[in-house]
């Protein structure tokens, strides 16, 4: 019998060359050059005041290399980026062996705010100067992101000062069964659930009106109708999505065609499409030139943005819902639609099959395929011959 050397999965010890580890031309070598010599990054310094007192900070270079680092890797969670950073050798390499907790990362997050729009700016200028940006066609489309809030808690003023009227209308119920129940006997563990839920109605009660002291209007839809707030997230949005009701927001992104470069990135607390297209053509002016042409799917589609396009004489594409029914080419569309399985298949024929036994079978000429008696080709697949899932073959 053949042998072969020993092939180690686990802990070994190796003295380990960091820079050894980036590989030029990888994605991970581009990172680090971009950042260590082309970005500026004056802005996140400027928020430590340790130059005397203090303990030392991660260098803020570092935490952007381990964060983009991540999400290239598909990984957005804080607690996995700090475990990343201990035990991939790839993220020790390019955070230098920092390791940061996963809170400095959480608020290194939370805290960039509109420095990261100035660093895509930065980005975006690095990549025209390279020549990556063609502004041949920019392409415009979106998708729904869920936000860190529930749609529980969307509503209007109207509907918040009704829970409010609600939770004192409770509170003051529960005050009056309190006082009513001090001649009878105590029941000390009563009296504590009756507490705590006076104290929950209560405290419920003052959130609402401190939000509602701070929001003094209800939100605005573009067509001036009122649209929800929200408790926890009052910039997201209750929208619909193929996979149900959400609350988030609409991410919207306009690439160019040449080299797939995102020329513009928005997230908006919306969930009509409609709104966002000009906000992106606005934002895409500085790149476009007379001769690019924006190209969309029909969820932009409206008057009133073909309107404004036309007005400013940019060159678009949108169809509208109804192009596919006119136009003839798509006329056989559905022909080409992917068809279930006939294992899986839940229409009637299928839940009633006809089954032969692997006997009635025989081999085509060229072994590719049998045929059932029924004169249908059955593939290994089991496709174009609805079959018994129990039967032989």
């Amino acid at each position: 019998m053949a042998r072969f050397k020993p092939i180690h999965k686990g802990l070994k010890l190796l003295p380990v060359d960091f820079e050894r580890q980036i590989i030029p031309g990888s994605f991970e070598y581009a990172l680090c050059h971009l950042v260590d010599h082309e970005l500026d990054l004056s802005a996140f310094h400027v928020r430590y005041k340790n130059d005397v007192d203090g303990a030392s900070a991660f260098d803020p270079a570092v935490l952007i290399k381990i964060i983009l680092l991540a999400y290239s890797r598909g990984i957005i969670s804080s607690r996995k980026i700090e475990a990343a950073c201990r035990e991939n050798v790839l993220f020790i390499a390019v955070s230098g062996d920092s390791q940061p907790h996963f809170t400095t990362l959480a608020a290194f997050i939370l805290d960039m705010g509109d420095t990261v729009a100035k660093l895509f700016a930065q980005v975006l200028l690095i990549c025209d100067r390279q020549g990556l940006i063609e502004r041949e066609m920019f392409a415009i489309d979106g998708v729904k992101l869920a936000a860190n809030a529930s749609k529980a808690k969307s509503g209007t003023r109207a509907d918040y000062h009704r829970q409010v009227e609600r939770m004192e209308i409770a509170a003051k119920q529960m005050l009056e069964k309190h006082h009513s129940a001090d001649c009878a006997p105590t029941d000390d563990a009563l009296a504590k659930r009756e507490a705590k839920k006076l104290e929950r109605l209560q405290k419920g009660a003052q959130l609402l009106r401190d939000w509602l002291r701070k929001n003094p209007g209800d939100r605005k839809g573009s067509k001036g109708s009122i649209r929800l707030s929200n408790l926890t997230d009052n910039e997201s949005a209750k929208m619909a999505t193929s996979k149900g009701v959400i609350q988030g927001y609409t991410g919207v992104a306009a690439v160019d065609e040449k080299t797939q470069i995102i020329v513009d990135a928005q997230a908006q607390g919306t969930g009509s499409e409609q709104e966002l297209l000009l906000p992106v053509i606005k934002a895409t002016a500085a790149l476009r030139n007379v001769d690019t042409v924006i190209t969309a799917d029909a969820g932009y589609h409206s008057q009133a943005n073909l309107k404004a396009l036309a007005e400013q004489e940019i060159n678009t594409y949108i169809p509208d819902n109804g192009y596919r029914k006119r136009d003839e080419r798509y006329a056989d569309q559905y022909v080409h639609a992917a068809k279930p399985d006939p294992l899986w298949n839940k229409t009637k024929e299928a839940k009633n099959p006809k089954c032969f036994m692997s006997t009635d079978f025989h081999l085509a000429e060229d072994y590719s395929h049998c045929v059932c008696p029924a004169g249908k080709r059955l593939y290994s697949n089991g496709s174009d011959c609805t079959i018994n899932m129990g039967m032989r073959r």
